[in-house]
């Protein structure tokens, strides 16, 4: 598990020497803006809203006895519920928004890997199959996320655990992060039963590959590259574990 961890962290620097020698910059374009208006926006609707949501939850006290601290709980309970929300706001619409360039480069980087061509042409029907896919794997993610966003928020509410609450609100955030970079490759090869069941059998593989992700978005201009090298790094690593026959040109080198 814990090998797995480091190859979903390690692979970021392997992504970055594939995109380099197949001169992949160009999928970086599209997502970087979109990235960039989604921050901007989602961003500057957390700055104004953290204050209003601790302070309406505080309004919820009815006595005056402890309520300075209440307050100040409430202040930070309010505070992490918008990162958290905005979290998975941000990465529900630039990942969907995305995927029509995020699934033909992980794509191609599958093509290099394994050396072989995809036959696969695009049909009306392949793009409302995708499309249901996408929407029937996004809406479970986002209200498992919720319920885990809820309940770690609550346990951040008894005094003495509010330690957990933000080490598991990124251990959350960054578990779906990975589980969305792998999927542009899993949607290729598994159906959505089967999509779920194997990024729980490589847990640890998606939160490495989502903390590097979160890690990048803390950053001045990491989230401007940060899906197009997470959904490469994903790539790479998926394709090892994938339980397919194919041919393995050039995985092992990146192994």
């Amino acid at each position: 598990m814990i090998r797995d961890f480091i190859d979903g962290i390690a692979a970021y620097g392997r992504a970055f020497s594939i995109i380099s020698r197949l001169n992949l910059w160009g999928y970086f374009v599209a997502p970087a803006l979109i990235s960039l208006v989604l921050a901007l926006l989602i961003g500057w609707g957390a700055w104004g809203l953290s204050d209003d949501v601790g302070g309406w939850i505080a309004s919820w006290y009815p006595w005056e006895w402890g309520r300075p601290v209440f307050l100040k709980i409430a202040n930070v309970f309010g505070g992490l519920l918008v990162l958290a929300l905005g979290l998975i706001a941000y990465k529900q619409l630039v990942m969907g928004l995305s995927a029509p360039i995020m699934s033909p480069l992980s794509e191609r980087v599958e093509e290099h890997l394994t050396g072989r061509e995809s036959t696969a042409r695009f049909t009306l029907r392949q793009m409302l199959r995708d499309l249901v896919r996408g929407l029937t794997l996004a809406l479970r993610n986002v209200i498992r996320e919720l319920v885990w966003t809820v309940l770690l928020l609550l346990v951040g509410l008894i005094p003495g655990l509010q330690w957990i609450t933000l080490p598991g609100l990124l251990l959350v955030q960054a578990y779906y992060f990975g589980f969305g970079n792998m999927d542009f490759t899993l949607e290729r090869h598994l159906g959505v039963r089967d999509s779920i069941a194997f990024v729980r059998r490589n847990r640890a593989l998606a939160i490495g590959n989502g903390a590097v992700t979160l890690a990048l978005l803390s950053t001045l201009l990491g989230f401007l590259v940060v899906l197009p090298l997470g959904t490469v790094a994903a790539t790479i690593e998926t394709l090892k574990r994938l339980p397919v026959e194919r041919p393995r040109r050039h995985v092992d080198e990146y192994v």
